[in-house]
């Protein structure tokens, strides 16, 4: 089985180096990379092509949210968990939009990053569900959704699945949910990432929530 390539960007050399050894201990996972600024870091997807970006949101040079952006444009397949210090709710809206898969704060737990990782490297996210529905009510203010001019391209099964996806539970739920096996629930989420040109389940129901396919009413 092939390893998740991890790439790490992160300024602080310690925190850098205590993640480094955390991915690697990880029989399934390797750092193929590592970067000490935003530049380095966008550079650096493009040589290394990893799964995963660990990101940082203070960064010299670019920041976090810039680089993810950046990274989501060039390389849209590949999954950004943010890793930082900072809570505010400006940083985790801006970071949503610009592609991150994932926003965890620096005081968690070693499994839980090394779980968050494997997540978003299978299109899964791992914001609270509370956290998600309090980013989302805000990307919905800031905008009407669009007008459906054209069709869906998403099957009625693939809408489900993103509905229950926005709820922000896991793919074992969603599959006990619709009485589906997980297997095909990540196939038809793999689908959905193709069809709409993103890389994980945030991204998908941010997709779907501007386009006015999913609304608050189908969230917890």
């Amino acid at each position: 089985m092939a390893k998740i390539r991890v790439l790490l960007a992160e300024d602080h050399v310690v925190v850098r180096e205590g993640t480094r050894e955390l991915v690697q201990h990880e029989p399934d996972m390797e750092v193929v990379g590592e970067a000490s600024d935003g530049e380095e870091a966008v550079q650096l997807a493009g040589k290394v092509r990893p799964d995963v970006v660990i990101m940082d949101i203070a960064m010299p040079k670019l920041n976090g949210i810039e680089a993810t952006k950046q990274i989501k444009e060039l390389y849209p397949a590949t999954a950004v968990l943010i890793l930082t210090a900072y809570d505010d709710d400006q940083y985790v809206f801006a970071l949503l939009e610009a592609g991150a898969a994932g926003y965890l704060l620096k005081n968690v737990r070693g499994r839980e990053l090394i779980d968050a990782t494997r997540a978003v490297c299978a299109g899964e996210s791992v914001l609270h569900p509370v956290i998600a529905r309090k980013v989302i009510e805000r990307f919905i203010s800031a905008g009407k959704p669009e007008e459906k001019r054209i069709a869906e391209p998403l099957s009625e099964r693939e809408l489900e699945v993103l509905k229950q996806a926005a709820r922000g539970i896991s793919n074992k739920d969603i599959a006990e949910e619709l009485s589906l096996s997980v297997r095909t629930v990540q196939a038809h989420l793999g689908n959905i990432f193709n069809k709409l040109g993103v890389g994980s389940r945030t991204e998908a129901v941010l997709y779907a929530l501007k386009k006015g396919w999913i609304s608050l009413e189908d969230l917890p």
